[in-house]
C-alpha cells in the first residue's frame, strides 16, 4: 500500500491500522528509548492517507480510527486517536492522547480537535501504551500499557473516565470487541482478559464520583446506558418550564432507555397550546422522534389517531414501509375501518393471533392463515371457524379441516369433522379430509382409513379404486373392503383384498370385467398351490375364453408354477392348443430337452409343420433320439423335420434308409444335393447296404462332383470293397486337373493293389499323400513305403519301417543325409533298442561315404547333444587319427581332447603329445577345470604360457619349491610376482624378497595387511621404502609412519614426517594412542596441531599441566571435560577447577560436572566451581540455579542470601523442588513469590510457621488468584496470630464475600474480634453484615449505635431484630422495637409496644405517621380509658388528619373532656370553611374559561395542511404546491389548493367537542 517513512528504520512493528472506508492507514513501531531514559521505548507513526498518497510521521504509541457524529451533522466524521509518551528536551516526561479530524467534509461543522493528559502513577515511569481501541457501541477510548494500565477516555471531548491496573503480568496485544463494546487483552502468562464498560454504573459513577453530569449524559444517550433519568428528568422539566420545547422534545427524543419517550411526555406537549405562527410542540416533537428513528406503541397510536382524523393515511403507508412506527393491536383496530389490508399487515407484526386468523378465514385465504398460524405457534378455535365456513365456503373448510389434520396432537376429532362434512352430504370434502389426515397410514387411524374406503365404494367406486390404487391406506378392515369392492364390481380389488382360495376363484372367472395385465399381475402375488387352483378354475369354467389368460400367466409366472405343473394341468385338461402356445414362450429360453420335445410333438399334433421344422433345425436341447423315433413315427407329408434332425446328430444312416424304405429317393437326392453334401459318403454306403441300384449311386456322386469329400468316399466304398467303382469317378476328378490329395491317394492305392508300376507312380507323382500311401504299403512292400516316406520327409514313420524291417544301412544313410537335429535326437535316445546298430552302420559306412562337412558337423553334434562320449571318441579317432580329409582339423582335435578329458582322462596326455593343431590355452584352461593339472601345465609349457604354467604349479599342484625352480629358469618379473603372492600367506619375508625382486608394488594392501597379522613390520618398512618409489599413496605413507612407531623408529618417524609425505597424521595418532604408543601419538598429534588428542594423550601420560594448555588451545568442550575428570580423579583440584570453569559455562554440559564432583563425594570443590562460575561474565542461569541447589543441600545458611541477591537469574521451578526435598520453607515461599505463585507461597508460610512473616503474607495475600485461599488465610490468623487478624482483613476488604466471613467467624465464635473490620464493611449493606453489627450492639447494649446502624442500613431480618429488642431489660432497645416496627409499617406493635412502655409520645407519633384511622381513635379511646386529659389533647393536636369531628365531640361529650376537644372543633370549623371558599372560586374560574374557549373555538379554523410538517424536507405533502419542492418547518404557507388558509396554528387543528371527546376517553 505504501512504503515506510524514515522514523520507522529499525523499528520493531507491533501494530497496523485501518480506517473503515480503507482511506487511512497507521503503522506504529517501537525503538530503543532515549539515552536518558533507555527503560522508556520510543514510538513512531506513520499516518498515510490513501486519497492524498502521502504520509506523516508522528511520534505515538498506539493508534485506532474511528467514526463520530458531530451534533448538527448528517453524515459522521473519521477521527484518529493516538496516545504518545516521549521525554521531554527538559528531561521530563510527557504523555498525550489526541483526536484529530482526518478530511474535514465541506459543508459539515468540524470536530474540534482534543487532547488530554494521560496519567501515569509514579510506579509507572518506564511505562507506554501498547494498544488503543475505539468502541464504537458507547464512543469512549481504551488505552492499555505494557504494565498492565487501563485508561478510559471520551471519544467526544477526550475526558478521562477511569483508569486502573487491570493485569499484574505485562500486556502483550489487544484486540477489540465490536459486539461487547470493550476489549480483550492478553498478559505475559497467557490469560484473555476481556475488558468492558459496567453500563449500570457507568452513568453514576461519572455523574457521581466524577461530578460531570454533561458527560454522563452524552455518554448515556450514546450508548443508551441506564441510570441517566435522574439527570434527563429534570433538565427536561427545565427546558420545558423555559419554553424550549424543541430543546426538550430532542432530549426526550435522546433519552437513554427511552426514559422521556412515555404517555406523559406526550400528555405535556399536547397540553401546550401552539402558538401562532410557530409548529404545535406535539408535532416538533413528532417529527425529531422520525427523524431519530421508530416510534415506541404509545407515540405510534398518538401518531396515527392525529393522521387519520385528517384522512392522510399515505402518510402511514410510508412510515410502515421505513419502519419508523412500533404496531400493536390498538393501531390495528384504529385501522381496521381505513385500510383493512393495512390492519392485517398491523396485526400479524404485533402478533394479533386472534385477529390475524378471523380476517384471513374470512377473506377465504386459508392458506395464509394455516401458515400464519404453525409460524405464530396459535392455536384458534377451529370447531368454531369449521362450522363457520361449511356451507359458505366447503373447499376452505377442507382447508381448515387439513390444518386441524395436520397439527400433533389435532384439537379437534377426525370422526367428527368427517361427520360435519357428511351430514351435509358433502362426499368429496369429507373425502378430500380425511386422505389427508391418513397421509401418514398409522396403524391406530384403521377405523377412519375403512370408513373413507367405504362411503367411496357405496358412491363413487371408482374414486375408491383411485384411492385403493395409490397404495397409501394399508390399516383398513380388508375383508369388509373386499366384500363392498365384489359388490361393487371392483373384482380386481376384491382379488387384492380376498384371503380365501374360495372367494379368489369365485371372483378370478369374471374376467370379462377385470383388466387383463391386472389379473395376470394379481397371480404372482398368490401361492403356489392357489394360483394353479385358480388357472385350473378358469380352464374348467371356460377353456375358450380364457386360454389366453391362462397362457399369459403360465408364461408369466413360469417359475412360481414350475413348468412340469403347468403341462402337466394343461395335458389333463387336453389343451394341445395351450400347451403348444405356452411351450413356445418356453423354447427360446429353456434348456430343458422335454420341454423342446414336447413343443414338437404339440407342434405336429396341432399342424404347425413350419414350427416344427424350425425347432428341429435350431433347437439344440430336444432328445434326438426320441423327436427321430417320434417323427418317423409321425409320418410327417414333409420329410424335412426328420432330416433336419438326422442330419444334426449324425442319423444320416437311419434316415437313409428310412427315405429309400419310404421310396422318397428325391429326398435323398436333395439331401445329398442341397442340404449336406458332406454326409454324401453316408448315404452311398448306406445305399450300398441296401443292394441300392450302382447306377443311381454313381448318378449321385456325379452330381455333386467337386462337392463330395473324397476321402471319406474312398473309405466307405472301400470298406465294402467297392473301390473299383470309383476309378472313373477319380480319373474323371484328375483329368480336371484336381490336386486333392484324397484323390491322388485313391488312384495310387488301386495302382498299388494291382501292381501297375508303382515305383514310377510314387516317384513322380506331387500330389499323393506320402504318409496314407507310405502306410498302405508298409505291409505290401517295404521299399515302397520307404520311397513314400522319403519323398514326403516323413522322418519318423521311416525309422519305424526301416527299424521293423531292420533295413539300418538305409537308415543310416538318410539319417546322415537328412541332417536334422530332432531326427538324429530321436534314434540316439536312449529308448531306441536300435540305437546300436545303427551308430555302427553311421561309424562304419554313412559317415566315411560322406564327403560333406557339414554332414560331419552335423553328426558330432548329434552325438555330442545325446551324451555319447565313447561312441563319439570311436567317431573322432576314426575321422582324425585315421588319415582323412578332416584329420587336420582345429575343432575336431579340441573336441577329440576335450571328449577324452571328460570320458577317459587316460588318453589326454597321449592325445596332447600326438597332435599339434588344437587350442592350447583354452584346452589347458579346461585341463585345470577337470584338475588334470599335469596334462594342463604340460599345455601351458608346450605353447610357452609361463604364467599360466606358474599359476598350475602354485595354485592348482601347490608346489613353492617347483615354482620357485621355475621362476628362477624362466626370470620374468610376472612369474616373480605370482610367486611372491604364493608366498606371501606363508613367508612375508620371503615374499617381500620376491616383490622386491619384481618390483612389483601393487600389491601393497595385501602385504601391509599380511605383515600387521604377523607383527612383521622390520620387512614392511623395506617393502614400503621400495613401494614409495613407485607408487604415491596415502596409505603407504600412513602405514610406514606406523611401522616406525611400532618398532620404535622415533627418530626416523621424526624424520619422516618432516619430509613430504601423504600420511594420515592423524589416524596414525589415534592408532598409536588407542594402542597405548602415547609417545608417537604425542609426536604425531603435535604434528598435527591436534591440541585437542594432544591433551588427551599428555593426560595419559600423566602431565597435567601440559595437558592444561593443550586444552586451552584445543578449546573444546569435551576437551576440556576430559582433562577436567582426569584432574579431578588425582586431586589436581586447582587445573580441575580451572577446567571445570570453562565446561560449566556451557548450559547442557553443567549438570555432567556437577554429577562427577558429586558421584566423588567432592562437595566443597564443587561449590568453590560453582562459586567461582557465579562471576563469570558468561554465567547463565543453570549455574545460579545448580548453585542454588548446592546451598539448600550442602549450605542452606547461604541460600537465602544467594536467592535474594540472584533470584532473576535462576531457574525457579527447578530449585522449588530442591527446597521442597530439603524442607527450606522460608527460601520456598520467597521462590514462590519471585515466580507469582503466590496462591502457593500462602500455603507454605501458613503450613510452615518458621517461613511466615505478617507484613509479607498481607503482600502475598492480596495477589493470590484462588479465592479459598483468604478463607484459609483467616482460619490460620484466627487460630495463631488473632491478634493481627483484622489487619489481614483490611488488606483482603474488597477481595473477600464478607457474607461467608461473617458465617466463618460465627461458627468459631469469636465475632466480637471482628469489630473493627465489620463497621468498615457495613458502608455495603450486607444483610449478614448488618445483622452481625446489631449483634454486637445489643451484646454491648449500645443503643446509640444499633439505632445508628439501622438508621443508615437496612438491608438486616428486622422482624428478628425488633422481636429481640422488644424482649430486652433496657427501655431504649424497646423504643428501637418499636422504631422498627414503624419502619416495616406495624404500627399497631408500634403503638402497643409504646403503650406497655408509657411512651406515649411515640404512641402518638407513631400513629400519626400510620395513617390508619382506627390506630388514631383506639389510641384516643385508650387515653379516655386511663383519664389521661393531656395525653387526650397532644393526641387530638398530633393525629388531627386522621380524627373525625364526629367521633372526638361524642368521646369529649360523653367523657367531659369538652373543653380539651374544643381547640380541635375550632381548627376543624376553620378547615372546611377554607375549603368552601375555594370550591366556590373555582367554580367561577371554570365558567369563565369555559366562555374563553368557546369563543377562541369560533374564531378558529382547522389547520388542513397540519402534517405537513412531519414530512422529511424534500418530500412535500400530497396536494401542496410549492415552486421549490422542500419547505422548511415553522415557515408559514400560502396558496395550498384545497385547503384554508395557512395561517392556522398546529395547535388549534381540532374542534373543542372532538377535544372534550378526547380529554374523557384518554389518549393512552
Amino acid at each position: 500500500m505504501f512504503d515506510r517513512t524514515e522514523n520507522l528504520a529499525g523499528n520493531q512493528i507491533i501494530s497496523y491500522r485501518a480506517s473503515d472506508d480503507m482511506q487511512w492507514f497507521t503503522l506504529v513501531g517501537i525503538a530503543p528509548g532515549n539515552p536518558a531514559r533507555p527503560a522508556l521505548v520510543k514510538g513512531n507513526m506513520q499516518l498515510y492517507s490513501v486519497a492524498q498518497s502521502r504520509s506523516q510521521a508522528l511520534e505515538a504509541h498506539a493508534a485506532a480510527f474511528a467514526t463520530h457524529l458531530v451534533a448538527g451533522n448528517t453524515a459522521k466524521s473519521h477521527v484518529v486517536a493516538f496516545a504518545q509518551r516521549m521525554v521531554q528536551p527538559d528531561g521530563s516526561i510527557s504523555s498525550k492522547l489526541h483526536v484529530i479530524e482526518l478530511g474535514a467534509q465541506a459543508g459539515q461543522s468540524p470536530f474540534q480537535k482534543r487532547q488530554a493528559e494521560l496519567f501515569f502513577p509514579p510506579d509507572f515511569v518506564d511505562d507506554f501504551p501498547v494498544s488503543l481501541h475505539i468502541s464504537e457501541k458507547y464512543g469512549v477510548i481504551y488505552v492499555v500499557t505494557k504494565n498492565g494500565l487501563l485508561f478510559v477516555y471520551d471519544l467526544e471531548t477526550a475526558t478521562a473516565v477511569y483508569r486502573n491496573k487491570v493485569s499484574n503480568d505485562p500486556i502483550f496485544i489487544a484486540c477489540g470487541s465490536p459486539s461487547k463494546g470493550g476489549i480483550y487483552v492478553v498478559n505475559r502468562r497467557g490469560q484473555v482478559l476481556l475488558i468492558n464498560l459496567n453500563e449500570p454504573a457507568v452513568v453514576p459513577f461519572i455523574s457521581g464520583q466524577l461530578s460531570n453530569v454533561e458527560l454522563a449524559l452524552s455518554l448515556a444517550q450514546r450508548g443508551n446506558l441506564p441510570g441517566a433519568e435522574a439527570l434527563v428528568t429534570p433538565k427536561f422539566e427545565l427546558l420545558f418550564s423555559q419554553g424550549d420545547f424543541k430543546a426538550a422534545a430532542e432530549l426526550a427524543a435522546d433519552s437513554p432507555k427511552g426514559a422521556l419517550r412515555t404517555r406523559e411526555t406526550i400528555a405535556k406537549f399536547q397540553a401546550v397550546p401552539a402558538q401562532p405562527g410557530q409548529n404545535s410542540p406535539l408535532l416538533q416533537y413528532f417529527g425529531i422522534c422520525l427523524q431519530r428513528g421508530k416510534l415506541n406503541a404509545f407515540e405510534t397510536l398518538e401518531l396515527s389517531r392525529l393522521v387519520l382524523s385528517q384522512n392522510k393515511k399515505v402518510l402511514l403507508d410510508t412510515w410502515m414501509a421505513e419502519d419508523k412506527l412500533e404496531c400493536s393491536e390498538e393501531l390495528g383496530d384504529m385501522l381496521q375501518n381505513v385500510d383493512p389490508d393495512m390492519a392485517l399487515r398491523v396485526w400479524i407484526k404485533a402478533r394479533a393471533n386472534n385477529k390475524v386468523v378471523a380476517t384471513l378465514a374470512g377473506k377465504g385465504e386459508f392458506e395464509k392463515m394455516g401458515k400464519y398460524c404453525e409460524m405464530a405457534n396459535f392455536k384458534p378455535d377451529y370447531s368454531y371457524l369449521l362450522q363457520s365456513t361449511l356451507m359458505s365456503n366447503p373447499q376452505g373448510a377442507v382447508n381448515i379441516a387439513i390444518q386441524i389434520g395436520n397439527q400433533s396432537p389435532p384439537p379437534l376429532d377426525f370422526n367428527a369433522v368427517a361427520d360435519l362434512f357428511l351430514q351435509r352430504n358433502m362426499i368429496r370434502e369429507a373425502t378430500s379430509f380425511l386422505l389427508e389426515v391418513l397421509k401418514k397410514d398409522l396403524p391406530e387411524q384403521a377405523a377412519l382409513q375403512t370408513k373413507v374406503l367405504e362411503i367411496n365404494l357405496v358412491t363413487f367406486p371408482n374414486v375408491a379404486d383411485a384411492i385403493l390404487g395409490q397404495g397409501k391406506l394399508t390399516h383398513y378392515d380388508r375383508p369388509r373392503i373386499a366384500q363392498l369392492c365384489e359388490k361393487a364390481g371392483l373384482y380386481m380389488r376384491a382379488l387384492q383384498h380376498y384371503v380365501e382360495v374360495s372367494d379368489l376363484k369365485r371372483c378370478c372367472v369374471n374376467t370379462h370385467s377385470i383388466d387383463p395385465a391386472a389379473l395376470i399381475e394379481w397371480f404372482g402375488t398368490l401361492s403356489r398351490e392357489w394360483a394353479l387352483e385358480c388357472v385350473k378354475e378358469l380352464l374348467i369354467s371356460n377353456q375358450r375364453q380364457n386360454l389366453q389368460i391362462v397362457v399369459n400367466v403360465c408364461k408369466e409366472y413360469t417359475e412360481q408354477l414350475t413348468a412340469d405343473s403347468i403341462i402337466t394341468l394343461l395335458e389333463e385338461h387336453k389343451s394341445a392348443e395351450g400347451l403348444f402356445y405356452y411351450l413356445g414362450s418356453l423354447v427360446a429360453t429353456s434348456e430343458d430337452p422335454d420341454v423342446h420335445f414336447r413343443y414338437i410333438e404339440s407342434a405336429a399334433k396341432t399342424g404347425q409343420i413350419k414350427e416344427v421344422e424350425r425347432v428341429t433345425r435350431e433347437s439344440s436341447f430336444y432328445d434326438p433320439e426320441k423327436a427321430k423315433v417320434f417323427l418317423m413315427e409321425m409320418d410327417l407329408p414333409d420329410a424335412r423335420p426328420l432330416i433336419n434332425v438326422c442330419d444334426r446328430f449324425d442319423f444320416v444312416p437311419e434316415l437313409t434308409t428310412h427315405l429309400y424304405q419310404k421310396k422318397l429317393l428325391r429326398y435323398i437326392e436333395g439331401y445329398v444335393q442341397k442340404v449336406n453334401p458332406s454326409n454324401a459318403p453316408l448315404v452311398v454306403g448306406a445305399l450300398l447296404d441296401q443292394e441300392c441300384d450302382e447306377d443311381f449311386i454313381k448318378n449321385l456322386i456325379l452330381s455333386v462332383r467337386s462337392l463330395l469329400p473324397v476321402g471319406p468316399l474312398v473309405e466307405e466304398v472301400g470298406k465294402r470293397n467297392r473301390l473299383k467303382m470309383l476309378t472313373p469317378f477319380l480319373e474323371h476328378l484328375v483329368s480336371e486337373g484336381s490336386t486333392d490329395p484324397s484323390v491322388h491317394n485313391a488312384l495310387g492305392m488301386i495302382l498299388i493293389d494291382s501292381n501297375s508300376n508303382p515305383e514310377h507312380f510314387l516317384t513322380t507323382n506331387e500330389h499323393y499323400d506320402s504318409k496314407v500311401i507310405g502306410k498302405y504299403c508298409e505291409k505290401r512292400d517295404p521299399n515302397l513305403a520307404c520311397v513314400a516316406y522319403k519323398r514326403g520327409n516323413c522322418d519318423f514313420e521311416l525309422v519305424d519301417c526301416t527299424n521293423k524291417n531292420s533295413l539300418f544301412k538305409l537308415q543310416s544313410r538318410y539319417v546322415v543325409e537328412r541332417m536334422d537335429h530332432d531326427l538324429w535326437a530321436h534314434v540316439l535316445n536312449d529308448e531306441n533298442a536300435h540305437r546300436r546298430q545303427l551308430i555302427d552302420q553311421v561309424v562304419s559306412t554313412a559317415l566315411p561315404e560322406s564327403k560333406n562337412p557339414e554332414q560331419v558337423s552335423v553328426t558330432v553334434k548329434a552325438f555330442m547333444t545325446a551324451e555319447m562320449p565313447q561312441e563319439l571318441i570311436e567317431l573322432l579317432e576314426k575321422i582324425v587319427l585315421q588319415n582323412s580329409a578332416f584329420s587336420n582339423n582345429p575343432n575336431l582335435q579340441n573336441l577329440l581332447i576335450l571328449t577324452a578329458i571328460k570320458a577317459d582322462k587316460t588318453r589326454v596326455m597321449d592325445y596332447v603329445n600326438r597332435l599339434d593343431a588344437f587350442n592350447g590355452p583354452e584346452v589347458g584352461e579346461i585341463a585345470v577345470g577337470n584338475e588334470l593339472y599335469e596334462e594342463a601345465f604340460a599345455i601351458f609349457k608346450k605353447f610357452d604360457l609361463h604364467v599360466d604354467a606358474m599359476k598350475v604349479l602354485l595354485d592348482s599342484i601347490e608346489s613353492i619349491d617347483r615354482g620357485s625352480e621355475y621362476a628362477a629358469k624362466v626370470d620374468l618379473p610376472d612369474v616373480w610376482s605370482q610367486l611372491a603372492k604364493a608366498q606371501l600367506a606363508l613367508d612375508v619375508g620371503a615374499a617381500v624378497a620376491s616383490y622386491i625382486k619384481a618390483q612389483d608394488g601393487a600389491d601393497y594392501n595385501a602385504v601391509i595387511d599380511v605383515a600387521k597379522k604377523c607383527n612383521d613390520y622390520e620387512a614392511l618398512v623395506k617393502y614400503l621404502v621400495m613401494v614409495r618409489k613407485k607408487v604415491k599413496e596415502a596409505r603407504v605413507d600412513t602405514e610406514l609412519c606406523y611401522a616406525y612407531a611400532r618398532i620404535n623408529s622415533l627418530g626416523e618417524l621424526e624424520e619422516f614426517i618432516m619430509t613430504p609425505n601423504a600420511a594420515s597424521r592423524e589416524t596414525v595418532g589415534e592408532r598409536c594412542f588407542s594402542e597405548g604408543l602415547y609417545e608417537a601419538a604425542k609426536v604425531m598429534f603435535t604434528a598435527d596441531s591436534n591440541w585437542a588428542r594432544l591433551s588427551s594423550t599428555l593426560v595419559k601420560l600423566l602431565r597435567y599441566q601440559e595437558a592444561v594448555d593443550a586444552a586451552r588451545k584445543a578449546n573444546q568442550t569435551k576437551t576440556w571435560k576430559e582433562v577436567c575428570f582426569a584432574c579431578v580423579d588425582c586431586e589436581q583440584w586447582r587445573l580441575a577447577q580451572l577446567c571445570g570453569l570453562q565446561i560449566i559455562v556451557q548450559a547442557d554440559e553443567l549438570e555432567e560436572v556437577s554429577l562427577y564432583y558429586q558421584s566423588r563425594g567432592r562437595f566443597p570443590e564443587l561449590l568453590s566451581l560453582m562459586e567461582a562460575g557465579v562471576g563469570l561474565e558468561r554465567a547463565h542461569m543453570g549455574i545460579f540455579t545448580e548453585l542454588g541447589i548446592l546451598y539448600a543441600r550442602h549450605r542452606p545458611e547461604k541460600l537465602m542470601e544467594h536467592l535474594k541477591l540472584f533470584s532473576t537469574r535462576i531457574n525457579i521451578p527447578r530449585l522449588i523442588r530442591s527446597c521442597e526435598e530439603m524442607a527450606a520453607w522460608k527460601e520456598l515461599s520467597f521462590l514462590y513469590i519471585a515466580y507469582d505463585e503466590y496462591d502457593n507461597a500462602a500455603g507454605v508460610m501458613m503450613q510452615h510457621p518458621d517461613a511466615w512473616e505478617h507484613v509479607s503474607f498481607k503482600d502475598v495475600c492480596v495477589k493470590v488468584a484462588n479465592v479459598e485461599v483468604y478463607y484459609k488465610a483467616i482460619n490460620f490468623y484466627l487460630q495463631d496470630h488473632p491478634t493481627k487478624l483484622n489487619d489481614l482483613l483490611t488488606v483482603l476488604t474488597p477481595r473477600i464475600d464478607h457474607t461467608r466471613v461473617v458465617d466463618l467467624m460465627r461458627k468459631a465464635g469469636h465475632l466480637p474480634l471482628l469489630k473493627p473490620y465489620l463497621s468498615a464493611v457495613q458502608n455495603c449493606n450486607l444483610n449478614a453484615v448488618n445483622d452481625a453489627v446489631n449483634e454486637l450492639c445489643i451484646e454491648e447494649e449500645d443503643y446509640q449505635g444499633l439505632r445508628n446502624s439501622i438508621d443508615l442500613y437496612d438491608n438486616f431480618d428486622q422482624m428478628s431484630l425488633a422481636l429481640r429488642c422488644e424482649k430486652h431489660d433496657l427501655l431504649e432497645f424497646r423504643r428501637i422495637a418499636s422504631y422498627i416496627y414503624q419502619r416495616n409499617l406495624r404500627w399497631k406493635q408500634s403503638v402497643e409496644l409504646s403503650k406497655k412502655d408509657c411512651l406515649f409520645k411515640d404512641a402518638m407519633e407513631a400513629t400519626a405517621q400510620s395513617g390508619d384511622r382506627s390506630i388514631a381513635e383506639e389510641l384516643l379511646n385508650f387515653f379516655v380509658a386511663e383519664r389521661n386529659r393531656e395525653c387526650f389533647a397532644a393526641c387530638l393536636y398530633t393525629c388531627y388528619d386522621l380524627l373525625r369531628a364526629d367521633v372526638v365531640c361524642e368521646l369529649a361529650w360523653t367523657n367531659g373532656l369538652i373543653d380539651f376537644a374544643m381547640p380541635f372543633m375550632i381548627q376543624v370549623l376553620r378547615d372546611y370553611t377554607s375549603k368552601v371558599d375555594v370550591l366556590v372560586e373555582d367554580k367561577k374560574d371554570r365558567n369563565d374559561e369555559r366562555v374563553a374557549a368557546e369563543k377562541e373555538a369560533v374564531e378558529q379554523q382547522m389547520n388542513q395542511n397540519l402534517y405537513a410538517q412531519l414530512l422529511p424536507a424534500a418530500l412535500p405533502a400530497p396536494g401542496m404546491e410549492s415552486t421549490s419542492g422542500a419547505f422548511a418547518p415553522g415557515i408559514p404557507l400560502h396558496g395550498m389548493a384545497g385547503y384554508g388558509p395557512a395561517s392556522v396554528s398546529p395547535g388549534e387543528y381540532m374542534p373543542q367537542q372532538q377535544q372534550q371527546q378526547q380529554q374523557q376517553q384518554g389518549y393512552f
